[in-house]
């Protein structure tokens, strides 16, 4: 069967199942396999019993080979030689098998994206032969044609008669694929039910303890004055802008105005992530790329010439990262410190070069209340909050900076169904305030909802525009295959 685990950002969804994996040790209970009771010190133990889990953030060593992933921990000894022609053979039919042609087990997994990089620890899982398989937010940083293979993968698996444990916040997701649902509420059980019997209103009920009100239908019309100081004008220009290697960038031309959000659509690889460093750090394109690119009315970038991230992001640009954990904070430094990172030297913070710790606890406490970041321990350091919750401390941070211009990658991801609604908000309040969003999401849900203009990125280039009402997921989908609107 697919087992769906659901609850708010916090819950214990991942806690729990890291104690099913062996990576934490319970205070009380006990795991049953089989019906046998079973206890492990280490995940290696639970490993030998058959469970494999499939992390949110990948558990891989980037620098080396996928076959090197694969492989690592399946020494039988330190001095043991594994037969690499035998096992690459087995990885082949897995591969095969299971649809994941993209991995070219001789290259390294940091040149992976994302998308085979999580087919590659499903593929490890398989190897293993893992007969439960625990999935935490598998579809967070996939494209929805890339879920659609997922999830017939995970049927296929069901039908060998694997047991599938998915840890999820996309409710449609839940409908979709799984057959039963346990809901989690501040580290308790709410209930399980079948999917059969069950609807997304009713899960979101058990799962926040209200009604979530849908953005779709709320939204205010684009104001027609702007009480901002930029006045409705470009906040970001991007002309002409082409890389050397016609893969990444391709002559791209677009257009970011205050009080509007252009979404970017596109299937993953497509040149978006060269896009975002084009617009953050220009200077890594200097002398490598022609064209010119201007932010809040200042020239960044003409081909020669790049302006230093820094002096980007103090002309009042806010940027949520892609990935929250190597771009957006710092995971052994405490909350309080990731809230004021690019704000330490603001008045508000800071005087005569001394930061005001009063003020600073105060204001990011504040913040994890306003933004409902579980637990309120400006203390704590980062990597002990949950994903979604660390998505939040980003999204606080960048809203306190004010930003002229809102640079918006994956902004919901990882983060209960709640708290999208509450992103979302602020997203759309930051708009309507004269703030210029370039929101560039790979759910096309969130891309149809809250953008103004929607732009389709195809092999390094913009194939496509839609204004608001024109797009639908089917045209999306085809515009992201290569077809022109």
């Amino acid at each position: 069967s697919i087992h769906a685990i659901i609850g708010e950002n916090g819950a214990g969804k991942s806690t729990a199942m890291k104690i099913l994996f062996g990576m934490i040790q319970p205070d009380a209970g006990r795991i049953l396999l089989g019906g046998e009771e079973k206890k492990w010190g280490f995940s290696s133990d639970a490993i030998k019993c058959g469970i494999g889990m499939v992390h949110q953030h990948f558990m891989l060593a980037g620098a080396y080979s996928a076959l090197e992933n694969l492989l690592l921990g399946t020494e039988a000894h330190p001095f043991f030689q594994l037969n690499n022609t035998a096992a690459k053979q087995k990885l082949r039919h897995l591969a095969d098998k299971y649809g994941f042609s993209k991995i070219n087990l001789d290259k390294s997994v940091e040149s992976f994206p994302v998308g085979v990089q999580q087919q590659l620890e499903i593929l490890k899982l398989l190897y293993r032969e893992a007969s439960i398989l625990i999935l935490d937010e598998p579809t967070a940083v996939l494209t929805p044609q890339e879920t659609a293979s997922l999830f017939s993968n995970l049927k296929k698996l069901k039908s060998e008669g694997k047991t599938v444990l998915i840890i999820t916040h996309k409710l449609r997701e839940v409908m979709a694929v799984s057959d039963e649902v346990t809901v989690l509420r501040g580290g308790r059980t709410i209930g399980s039910v079948r999917t059969a019997d069950t609807s997304p209103d009713k899960l979101a009920v058990m799962m926040v303890g209200r009604r979530i009100m849908p953005i779709c239908g709320t939204r205010s019309e684009l104001p027609k004055k702007i009480h901002g100081k930029i006045n409705g004008q470009p906040v970001c220009q991007v002309s002409g802008v082409k890389t050397g290697d016609s893969n990444l960038l391709d002559g791209i031309n677009l257009v970011v105005n205050a009080g509007e959000i252009v979404g970017v659509a596109g299937v993953q690889g497509n040149g978006q992530n060269e896009l975002v460093r084009m617009l953050l750090c220009p200077r890594d394109f200097a002398g490598l790329a022609t064209g010119m690119v201007s932010v809040c009315g200042l020239n960044i970038f003409n081909g020669f010439f790049g302006m230093e991230t820094k002096a980007i992001k103090k002309l009042g640009v806010g940027v949520i990262p892609e990935d929250r954990q190597s771009e957006g904070l710092l995971m052994d430094r405490p909350a309080y410190e990731n809230f004021i990172l690019g704000m330490q030297r603001n008045r508000k913070f800071s005087k005569k070069g001394i930061l005001s710790q009063k003020q600073i606890i105060n204001s990011s406490l504040q913040a994890l209340k306003n933004f409902d970041i579980r637990p309120q321990r400006t203390d704590l350091n980062a990597k002990d909050f949950s994903g979604g919750n660390q998505q939040k401390l980003i999204i606080a941070r960048e809203f306190e900076m004010k930003p002229r211009f809102l640079i918006a990658v994956q902004p919901t991801r990882g983060v209960d169904i709640g708290a999208v609604e509450a992103i979302h908000r602020q997203i759309l309040a930051a708009r309507d305030g004269g703030t210029g969003v370039l929101l560039i999401s790979y759910d096309l849900d969130e891309i149809i909802e809250l953008s103004d203009r929607i732009l389709v990125m195809y092999e390094g280039r913009i194939i496509s525009e839609f204004m608001r009402g024109e797009a639908t997921e089917k045209n999306l989908g085809l515009c992201m295959g290569g077809a022109k609107a």
